[in-house]
């Protein structure tokens, strides 16, 4: 397959991707969607950012367009509440007229029109799992009639501590059912769970999950730990597009935040101690370009789809190799072209030698000179400063 119009779908389906500008296929997404289409269990292992949520709602709408009903055929389990919220706005992309919308079931928000949406008579159910077997201890939701499981982010909802309540919700399906299984790994734990879901299952693997896509250029910046922020601005000032940026904690974060807004950049950020309507709000100032800096923990370096981030900055260093695959796993997404800065301060520069060990691939080194980081906004008084501030930024990057 090298373009969906090859796929045997309805021309409704064809007419929602050709209007979405979806036309050419990922490697995952060629390699699940003919299976899934077949009515196959499969198992997919790819790298973050290759097009996994395609790969899976094409084969799901065009079997509930199939098979119209107000029960629930599909259900999509997810991680976290940000992804099964953009999951939806992929669906709608999709979705047909004669498709109701999908019901949202996720924690962080109110229940009430969750409740209502399931009521409608969805076909198609997007839950974490702690929020869904809330709703199934309450009697609030049928699951006993579902065609198809999608398992998104499997290794993640089980980091997460989500299998006592994905075992609940799989002891109620039916046994019949399609599954759709999709982890960036394949550990013990995440084996033994699709082992018991699946029947028969298709294996995919999208190159290595081990290792950063092809079409992110790496690059390390081993300074001073007073230099830190001052290589950080320079990256900065430097780059034109969207950048994300990452820290180890809620409270670096904020600091970091605080200071680059201090220091004239539109920036914003996302942690797990901000309400939903605070990460709601910073995501999409962030995706329609308000704020041209996210700063971010992990809880953005998975299970969160970004459009366009041309620059991924590692402040800190991840605890684990893992997590860094996955933060530069947020720029060159599905085949674009991205960059991924890391900046090493002290002991984080072992560290990321043991990241490269452990990864089995060599960071390009590269250097910026501090001392001549351009002055930061609020130091910048008059014209004239402005003229050297802009003199400093053409001689340093040119």
């Amino acid at each position: 397959m090298t373009t969906f119009a090859e796929l045997p779908l309805s021309s409704a389906l064809q007419q929602k991707l050709a209007a979405a500008e979806f036309t050419i296929p990922t490697p995952i997404q060629a390699q699940t969607i003919p299976h899934a289409l077949a009515g196959k269990d499969v198992i997919a292992t790819a790298q973050t950012g290759t097009g996994k949520t395609l790969a899976f709602l094409i084969p799901l709408i065009e079997r509930l367009q199939q098979q119209p009903s107000r029960q629930v055929h599909a259900l999509v389990l997810l991680p976290t509440r940000e992804l099964a919220m953009q999951v939806n706005a992929e669906y709608e992309k999709l979705r047909s007229r004669n498709l109701p919308k999908s019901a949202l079931v996720i924690g962080g928000l109110s229940e009430k029109p969750q409740i209502a949406a399931v009521r409608a008579g969805s076909s198609l159910v997007i839950a974490t799992p702690g929020r869904l077997q809330d709703f199934i201890t309450r009697h609030l939701i049928d699951l006993r009639q579902v065609k198809v499981l999608v398992l998104d982010e499997a290794d993640r909802m089980l980091d997460m501590g989500f299998l006592p309540a994905i075992r609940r919700i799989l002891s109620i399906l039916p046994q019949g059912k399609q599954t759709l299984c999709f982890s960036a790994t394949m550990e013990q734990s995440v084996a033994g769970l699709v082992r018991d879901c699946t029947h028969h299952p298709i294996r995919v693997a999208a190159g290595s999950v081990l290792k950063p896509v092809e079409s992110v250029e790496l690059h390390a910046y081993e300074v001073r730990p007073a230099e830190k922020l001052d290589v950080l601005r320079q990256l900065l000032y430097a780059e034109k597009g969207l950048t994300l940026i990452f820290t180890r904690t809620k409270r670096g974060a904020e600091r970091l935040t605080k200071e680059l807004v201090q220091d004239g950049f539109s920036a914003a950020m996302i942690h797990g101690g901000r309400s939903q309507s605070q990460r709601n709000g910073a995501l999409s100032g962030f995706q329609d370009g308000r704020f041209k800096v996210l700063v971010a923990t992990d809880v953005a370096s998975r299970g969160l789809h970004m459009d366009d981030v041309a620059h991924v900055i590692n402040y800190d260093l991840p605890s684990l190799a893992e997590d860094f695959i996955h933060r530069v796993g947020r720029t060159g997404r599905a085949g674009s072209l991205g960059r991924a800065s890391t900046l090493a301060a002290g002991v984080e520069v072992m560290g990321l030698r043991q990241i490269e060990r452990t990864l089995q691939l060599r960071i390009e080194r590269k250097q910026v000179d501090a001392s001549y980081a351009p002055l930061p906004k609020r130091f910048v008084k008059n014209t004239l400063a402005t003229r050297t501030l802009t003199a400093l930024e053409g001689e340093v990057f040119a």
